[in-house]
């Protein structure tokens, strides 16, 4: 039983820290917390389901054009919920504009898929029990993922520039840098995150329209207690978070378990406002 509890809550997490890691990379570079990282989750299960299943691709061209897929999606939340709010005075409207493109994207998915969640096909076929792909498979996506970010930002002049724009967007722009396309290209990067949470993550949550909502939250809680912005802290926070949410199914069961997450999220948060991995933000007076 601790066995299933650790597999499930280690393939939960990677799902809930890519999600997390895909807030951050939409906030690093706009300043702007998009409620749509859920959704680019949901959309990645619902796609490769789509690709595979339904059309008989390819795993491989399913999974790239999944990808495809949620990138442009991403960079739509960019020109018609970020853009627009940017130029406004009051830019907390992102709250607003940001949940009406993820409820616009949830109800389109409903419509078109369905509102009962569709089977996901076995992407590789290795392992069976605690050892099953759809435990690892999530685990390793995650740590892909994560290493080929730290490459881009390491490595890359564009990962630079955009840990410019994130460091301080205002000097970016005084050395040239252009924040517009940077910050497309961000959102762009984020819908990929997403696919691959969403894609890695099909086998375990199924292609189902309500994961979006699932997910905003569960990807978010990674994100507060990790600190904004800090992908390792979300990582971490991920996948605290599936172990203890796996744990809480087990001893608690039913709604309870999320009663047990958000008591868990209230009191982290209320000890380290910050995040556990964040430090305190400056603030102009």
């Amino acid at each position: 039983m601790l066995a299933s509890i650790i597999a499930a809550g280690l393939a939960s997490g990677a799902i809930y820290a890519l999600v997390g890691v895909t807030y951050n990379t939409m906030f690093s570079t706009s300043r702007v917390m998009s409620f749509t990282a859920g959704q680019l989750a949901m959309l990645g299960g619902v796609f490769g389901s789509m690709f595979t299943l339904k059309l008989g691709m390819p795993v491989v061209a399913g999974f790239l054009l999944t990808l495809v897929c949620c990138a442009i999606i991403g960079i739509i939340t960019e020109f018609i919920a970020v853009r627009p709010v940017l130029k406004s005075l009051d830019q907390h409207l992102y709250v607003l504009s940001t949940l009406a493109v993820a409820l616009m994207i949830q109800q389109v998915a409903a419509i078109k898929w369905g509102t009962e969640p569709q089977p996901f096909p076995r992407l590789i076929g290795l392992g069976s029990g605690i050892w099953d792909e759809k435990f690892w498979l999530p685990v390793v996506a995650c740590a892909l993922t994560i290493l080929g970010l730290e490459y881009l930002y390491r490595r890359t002049l564009v990962g630079r520039a955009f840990l410019a724009i994130a460091e301080d967007n205002f000097a970016a722009r005084a050395l040239g840098l252009p924040e517009r396309n940077l910050r497309i290209a961000s959102y762009a990067l984020a819908g990929i995150i997403g696919g691959i949470a969403g894609f890695s993550g099909g086998e375990l949550l199924l292609a189902f329209f309500a994961n979006g909502a699932l997910l905003n939250f569960y990807g978010f809680v990674p994100v507060a207690l990790g600190g904004l912005g800090n992908n390792r802290g979300a990582i971490v926070g991920g996948l605290a978070l599936g172990l203890f949410q796996q744990a809480a199914n087990f001893l608690v069961g039913g709604i309870f378990s999320s009663v047990a997450v958000f008591t868990l999220f209230i009191v982290v948060l209320l000890a380290a406002p910050q995040g556990l991995f964040g430090g305190a933000s400056a603030r102009r007076v």
